[in-house]
């Protein structure tokens, strides 16, 4: 049964506008998109009007705290809002809804950016809606890239999960037991003193592309679920050794060559992605499916897709779908467009129930404007 997206439709109109705010983390967002009437199809896409971006960057050697990313939303978004509703063209009258990140994500961030909607929904008297981080990722790789069904590889610096869509549920079938794949780059990329800009993740993986030498780490698969605490542990103590008080050579022991940084990186980048692929595939031989969409900001890691790519291809008719910069990094036309799907079900978030919070899973959603 197609489920119907234009019930509520206001008389006289023939689409609708959203507008998204997204500040979980260090990338503050804000996205304007306009839905056509109709079902969203490849002939009626959605339409990006406005995909601004403004990220937090934390000197090296440091993560970004909360409270200086915080601070760092409060001093932008007014900017960020501004500059998003003039590339769009549009006034704040014409927007049908409001829709912001209620969670997961850090506390004072999300709090920064749900005050800035709130503002906004009362001076224009326009309804708001919450939306899950994780299901604006999802929804936006969809929209962007026409995968029909796929199982979803959804990994950040605050998510691993792998996820499969059943009876109006984005179902978990496997995660991280400890921290995300997000999170371990970024945390050795401090250990390694490396740049915060563009992004830690993005330069360990230009490193990585000229290690040649694979170092032993730990491989940590436990049935559809991985760990990476260890992982971690274990290459921070051998970075240490080698570039620590010690200043320890490590040699390869198949060519006799020393092991560098850039190795590590490429070692680290190796063993996870394995494990990601390893688990994926399995989800995909539960759910009998060939589609793969990668979703998050490790999900523009090009390494990761060739490792996907390269198992996919092993299935017959198996497809790969990823995005770009654009929309795999958190940003606010993912939170724009997943707000608006549930928007255009009747959905709204009442002023009283905006709180936002840091735990939010993936599998709490109901997936109304999806079908069985």
């Amino acid at each position: 049964m197609t489920v119907d997206l234009d019930k509520y439709l206001k008389p006289g109109k023939d689409h609708y506008i959203a507008l998204g705010l997204e500040g979980s983390a260090n990338k503050l967002g804000v996205g304007v998109i306009r839905h056509n009437q109709g079902q969203l199809t490849s002939s009626n896409r959605a339409e990006v009007l406005s995909n601004i971006r403004d990220t937090y960057i934390a000197p090296p050697g440091e993560g970004f705290l909360p409270r200086d990313t915080a601070r760092h939303h409060r001093n932008w978004v007014v900017r960020v809002i501004k500059r998003a509703l003039a590339v769009a063209k549009i006034k704040g009258t014409d927007i049908d809804v409001i829709c912001f990140t209620q969670g997961p994500g850090m506390g004072s961030p999300l709090q920064s950016v749900v005050i800035a909607a709130r503002t906004l929904a009362q001076l224009w008297k326009i309804p708001l809606m919450g939306v899950n981080h994780c299901v604006g990722h999802i929804e936006m790789g969809r929209e962007i890239t026409g995968a029909d069904n796929p199982v979803v590889l959804y990994v950040s610096g605050g998510n691993t999960q792998v996820i499969a869509y059943s009876k109006q549920r984005y179902r978990i079938f496997g995660e991280t037991l400890d921290i995300a794949i997000g999170n371990c780059l970024d945390r050795f990329a401090r250990t390694l003193k490396i740049p915060n800009e563009p992004a830690p993740g993005y330069n360990i993986e230009q490193m990585a592309k000229k290690g040649k030498h694979l170092v032993n780490l730990p491989y940590t698969v436990k049935g559809m679920d991985l760990s990476m605490s260890g992982i971690l542990a274990n290459i921070d103590s051998i970075a240490k050794d080698m570039f620590g008080k010690q200043n320890k050579q490590l040699i390869d022991e198949e060519t006799g060559e020393p092991i560098t940084a850039e190795d590590l990186c490429f070692s680290l980048q190796e063993i996870l992605f394995s494990m990601l692929v390893e688990i994926t595939e399995r989800a995909l031989a539960h759910v009998n499916s060939n589609q793969v969409l990668i979703v998050g900001g490790v999900g523009s890691n090009q390494r990761l897709q060739e490792m996907m790519k390269l198992m996919i291809e092993d299935r017959k008719n198996g497809q790969i779908y990823a995005t770009d910069e654009r929309f795999c990094i958190d940003n606010g036309i993912m939170i724009a467009h997943a707000g608006l799907l549930s928007y255009r079900m009747g959905q709204v978030t009442d002023l009283d129930h905006t709180v936002c919070t840091q735990r939010f899973r993936t599998d709490e959603v109901f997936v109304e404007w999806r079908d069985d």
